[in-house]
């Protein structure tokens, strides 16, 4: 089992024909000589139940085929599971989402060919990872970004275009502008209290989210440290004249967007309730806490 690759499968991420590409990825898998058994998810989280049995029976690697999602949970999985050190575990990915926004941080190729060429070469790297502990005790973990107010709104109206494809982070992104009504934060973090009215707060471990925007700023994946972004009292019209640089990692240096550095913070809305979400996944509402776990599981990079 050690030696051997634990697959599991979304059959429905991104819009994509499932039995076509599974057979490929198949055929790939059998060139390349890898050793495998695999499952399909049948419901929503069920990677994170896959990935527990699997780790008790004996599997060390894992392979998430699917978007981010996918991965979100199969990370959730790991971290949840007592059976070994979360460090003794790898995932490699084969990206079939929509988004796929964790491969860019590592210059992975949208490609399942390639995808299968790299965890044949298993070049790894021991991740951080993010814990976000939310107001009713929910705990979730997250590989890539977390954040709250308009990414979470975004998220929560994206999981209602998702059939739309790509254009749905467009579509959804446009509806956040237009609709999302800002509130005030209350954050805090390494022995300072920010207050103020704030579009959203984003916490990353890696850069990209969305399809593709960066909202980080100097991200290191093993240093343990969060990249903090607080995006201010930006408006529609500064959106459209910076939407460049909602791409390029620009918007870090405009004057309603502050960077910060720290291994925990806390936001606490003061008027409302925001979405908050990891990963893409809505995990809550409310006041939140986000933690970092130094160096907490292997991952297949380029």
């Amino acid at each position: 089992m050690v030696n051997t690759w634990f697959i599991i499968v979304n059959p429905i991420a991104g819009n994509l024909k499932f039995s076509t590409k599974w057979s490929e990825i198949q055929l790939l898998l059998d060139v390349r000589k890898i050793n495998y058994s695999f499952a399909v998810t049948l419901y929503s989280r069920h990677e994170v139940e896959l990935v527990q049995n699997a780790i008790q029976k004996g599997f060390r690697n894992i392979i998430s085929v699917g978007g981010d999602g996918t991965l979100h949970h199969v990370v959730n999985g790991i971290m949840i599971q007592r059976y070994v050190k979360s460090s003794d575990i790898t995932i490699g990915v084969i990206p079939l989402g929509t988004g796929n926004d964790w491969i860019k941080t590592y210059n992975i190729p949208n490609s399942v060919e390639k995808a299968i060429e790299l965890i044949h070469q298993k070049k790894t790297i021991l991740q951080d990872i993010g814990v976000a502990n939310t107001e009713n005790s929910n705990v979730s973990y997250f590989n890539n970004l977390a954040g709250l107010g308009y990414d979470g709104y975004t998220v929560n109206k994206l999981n209602k275009l998702k059939e739309f494809g790509a254009v749905a982070y467009l579509l959804s992104g446009l509806a956040g502008f237009l609709f999302y009504k800002k509130t005030v934060f209350k954050i805090n973090f390494n022995s300072k209290s920010i207050e103020t009215n704030c579009l959203m707060t984003m916490v990353g471990v890696c850069k990209f989210s969305g399809g593709g925007m960066q909202f980080t700023k100097d991200v290191n994946t093993t240093d343990g440290l969060f990249d903090i972004t607080i995006v201010k009292n930006l408006n529609i019209f500064d959106i459209i004249s910076n939407i460049k640089k909602l791409y390029n990692g620009h918007i870090v240096h405009h004057k309603k967007v502050e960077t910060y550095k720290t291994d925990i913070i806390t936001v606490i809305p003061q008027a409302s309730k925001p979405y908050i979400q990891a990963d893409g996944e809505l995990i809550g509402v409310g006041k939140v806490t986000f933690k970092i776990i130094s160096k907490a599981i292997n991952f297949v990079i380029r």
